[in-house]
């Protein structure tokens, strides 16, 4: 099962948590990611750790203030890129452009979605993962594997149809290793969290949790 720990614009350390990411993730031969602000891709891939973008925006080379570039975030070590989060969502002419973006940039990506049907949508887009993650649930204490597991064999399923070759990943709410094996049993292949380690005393011990 895949990782993607998310750290949104929480007061944290990022290289702290890409440590411990690191770390975990070799001792226990797991793949975890880190997703920290742009400003801070450079040095969270300076640890070693897969390194993703929170966004990247359906923009090229130009004049385009304000914007994180697919290239400015690939040049600064980051291997794949989050499309539509939930907190930052996109036009899905925006979403196109964006994943035209990135595999412009040699970014992998995962579109984010809120249900079944947009699940589908999103695959029909050609993204090489589709993560879907309930709005009312993200940030909660109860994970999606758990509050709604429909919308996950749902969207699994959805994607598939649309095209067999794309990952589905699962979010909102997970916060410890039962919540992973829920996830992978509902047939997710990776899972995005964020407080849940972003918020820990302990990095280290939270990402323990979740692949021991």
């Amino acid at each position: 099962m895949f990782i993607l720990v998310n750290l949104k614009a929480y007061d944290v350390r990022p290289v702290s948590v890409a440590e411990a990411a690191a770390a975990v993730a070799e001792e226990y031969d797991a793949r975890i990611a880190v997703a920290p602000q742009a400003a801070h891709l450079e040095r969270v891939a300076a640890t070693g750790v897969e390194t993703w973008a929170q966004h990247v925006s359906p923009v090229d080379h130009g004049s385009h203030t304000g914007t994180t570039l697919a290239e400015a975030a690939a040049d600064a070590g980051a291997t794949a890129t989050l499309i539509n989060h939930s907190e930052n969502r996109l036009k899905l002419a925006d979403v196109d452009e964006s994943l035209r973006a990135a595999e412009r940039a040699g970014l992998s990506t995962a579109v984010c979605a809120n249900n079944p049907q947009q699940s589908a949508a999103a695959a029909a887009l050609g993204p090489d993962a589709v993560a879907v993650e309930p709005p009312a649930l993200i940030g909660g204490d109860v994970s999606v594997a758990t509050a709604d597991p429909a919308v996950v064999e749902d969207s699994v399923a959805a994607v598939k149809t649309v095209d067999a070759d794309i990952a589905t990943y699962c979010g909102a709410g997970v916060s410890d290793g039962s919540d992973v094996d829920a996830a992978a049993g509902l047939g997710a292949e990776g899972v995005l969290l964020a407080s849940a380690v972003a918020k820990a005393e302990d990095h280290r011990a939270a990402l323990e949790n979740l692949v021991a």
